[in-house]
């Protein structure tokens, strides 16, 4: 186990996709030579971009275009696509990976799909974990495109050094919708699909919305499909990534992970059979002081 420890570690560092398929796989599994992994890496401060947004905003060909532009800058990208889970089996719906075909065989980009598990932020359950692995490897940027459930994406913010909300000139009743989540907490606004009618209605009722709170955050337009507006928004998320510092969404979700962790370790002897039989045999002791005893 430890020559396959060092084996996958050297991969990882190294950014061999192979390793890194194989380490993510693990970690999804709570293998544990994924633990002895964890415990092992140096993590770096690559910057996360998170792209969410409601569905049909375009959300994926803004990702293509954003990629397309770093390639060409020789950047190391990292692309998760978190897709739905299927009902069935838990496992991701893998639609982003097709669509990002043409990136296959690119050896700037890393693409994996990772399926929510039943996760109602958005995000899978291990995804701090799996950031973590790219984090020590050779990528300069990690991008991150969650499923569009809505308002419960708020989790994006946590991780992501930048969120970037992908909105439609359509997307007024979704805007209302999401004021109390994403709206709240997005670092910068994309008006995709901006050649459409209404695009500066729509772009001038963002800019209000922003000013009634008092807000800065950025506006771009684009139109993903042709490309346009799409070195402006790299410009703007890569100014936004120089200027970003740690701030409390990103520590709580950490915390919140952190506690899972301690939580599911400190308890990994304790079965619920146990439990059961220990009731069963202290009839006149309350759960409490059956705590104690335990």
């Amino acid at each position: 186990m430890l020559n396959d420890l060092h084996q996958l570690l050297f991969g990882v560092q190294k950014g061999a996709f192979n390793a890194l398929a194989r380490a993510i796989s693990l970690v999804e599994n709570n293998h544990e030579l994924a633990k002895e992994l964890l415990h092992n890496i140096t993590i770096k401060q690559t910057p996360i971009i998170g792209i969410t947004g409601p569905p049909g905003a375009g959300k994926s060909t803004l990702v293509n275009a954003l990629i397309d532009t770093w390639l060409k800058q020789n950047k190391k990208i990292a692309f998760l696509a978190v897709d739905p889970s299927s009902p069935f089996n838990y496992g991701a719906l893998l639609g982003d990976r097709i669509r990002l075909s043409a990136f296959y065989t690119n050896p700037n980009i890393f693409i994996r799909s990772i399926a929510t598990r039943g996760s109602l932020g958005g995000l899978s359950p291990t995804i701090i974990e799996i950031t973590d692995l790219l984090k020590a490897s050779i990528f300069d940027i990690i991008l991150v495109e969650t499923v569009g459930v809505g308002q419960s994406e708020v989790e994006i913010a946590g991780l992501a050094d930048i969120t970037a909300l992908v909105l439609v000139p359509e997307a007024g009743d979704d805007v209302q919708n999401m004021k109390a989540g994403i709206m709240e907490i997005a670092d910068l606004y994309v008006v995709n699909k901006a050649d459409r009618p209404d695009a500066d209605r729509f772009y001038n009722y963002l800019s209000k919305e922003i000013k009634e709170r008092n807000k800065k955050t950025p506006i771009l337009k684009t139109v993903a499909s042709e490309k346009k507006g799409v070195t402006e928004l790299v410009a703007e998320l890569e100014t936004l990534m120089v200027q970003h510092q740690a701030d409390e969404k990103q520590l709580t979700l950490k915390a919140k992970r952190l506690y899972q962790i301690i939580q599911k370790q400190r308890m990994a002897d304790i079965e619920l059979n146990d439990l059961q039989k220990l009731i069963e045999q202290n009839p006149t002791k309350s759960l409490w002081q059956l705590v104690d005893s335990l």
